[in-house]
C-alpha cells in the first residue's frame, strides 16, 4: 500500500471517528486531496477501504459521503455497550486501586469544567469521557470483553452525542460518573452495573433526539 494512500486512510477515518466530518458530510476528493497535500487516487482508494468499513457511503453521481446514523444501527451499538460495558463496570469494582479511583474522580472534573459556559470544550469532555471509561474497562481486566468493547464503540457516536447534549445532559451523565465512582469506592460491583446501564441509556436517548431533530430539519 502506498505511503499516500495510507496517509489519507488515516486522516480520513480519524476526521470522520472523531466527529469532525460529521454524519451525512461530502467527501469530496478533490478537497480532501488539496487538504492532505496529495493526489486524488490515494484518496479515492481510502474513500474506498473506508465503504468497505461502513465509515463511508457513494451515491450516484455524487460522490462519497460519511455514512449517516440509523435508529437501528445507533439501537445496535447503545444495546451492546449496555451490556458489555456495564459487565466491565461490575467487574472493575472489586479490581479498581484507590489511585484509579482518584484518576476516575480527576476526569470527571475536567468533563465537569468543560462542559458549559465560557470553557465548553466538547473535544476536551469527550477525550476525558473516553479516558474515563476506557480505565474501567482495562480494570475489569478481561482481555475478550475489552476486544468486544473496542470493536463496537464508535468514537464519532460519542462525539456527535456530546454535540448533541445540552447543559441538563451533560449534568445527569457527569452526575452517573460520580455515582460510578461512589460504587467503586464501595466495590460495590451491582450498584456499579446499574449505574452504568442507566448512563449509556439515557446516552442512547440523546442521541436518538439529535436523529430525529436533523430528520425534521431536513424536511422543513
Amino acid at each position: 500500500m502506498a505511503a499516500s494512500e495510507q496517509k489519507a486512510y488515516d486522516a480520513i477515518r480519524h476526521a470522520i471517528t472523531t466527529g469532525t466530518y460529521r454524519n451525512g458530510m461530502h467527501l469530496r476528493a478533490a478537497g480532501l486531496a488539496d487538504n492532505l497535500g496529495i493526489s486524488r487516487t490515494p484518496v479515492r482508494e481510502a474513500l474506498r477501504r473506508l465503504h468497505a468499513e461502513g465509515l463511508v457511503d457513494f451515491v450516484a453521481n455524487r460522490g462519497a459521503f460519511v455514512a449517516p446514523w440509523s435508529h437501528d444501527d445507533a439501537a445496535e451499538v447503545f444495546d451492546l455497550r449496555l451490556v458489555l460495558e456495564s459487565h466491565a463496570a461490575s467487574l472493575a469494582a472489586s479490581r479498581l486501586s484507590d489511585e484509579q479511583i482518584a484518576q476516575l474522580g480527576a476526569m470527571t472534573e475536567r468533563m465537569q469544567r468543560h462542559s458549559s459556559g465560557a470553557q465548553r470544550d466538547i473535544g476536551v469532555v469527550t477525550q476525558a469521557n473516553k479516558e474515563f471509561h476506557s480505565l474501567i474497562i482495562a480494570a475489569a481486566a478481561n482481555r475478550r470483553l475489552s476486544a468486544m468493547i473496542a470493536s463496537i464503540v464508535e468514537m464519532a457516536l460519542v462525539s456527535q452525542t456530546f454535540n448533541s447534549y445540552s447543559d441538563a445532559s451533560f449534568a445527569r451523565s457527569i452526575a452517573h460518573h460520580h455515582e460510578l465512582i461512589a460504587a467503586f469506592q464501595a466495590k460495590d460491583g451491582v450498584w456499579a452495573a446499574a449505574v452504568m446501564t442507566n448512563h449509556i441509556r439515557a446516552a442512547y436517548h440523546v442521541f436518538i433526539a439529535s436523529l430525529d431533530d436533523v430528520a425534521r430539519v431536513k424536511v422543513e
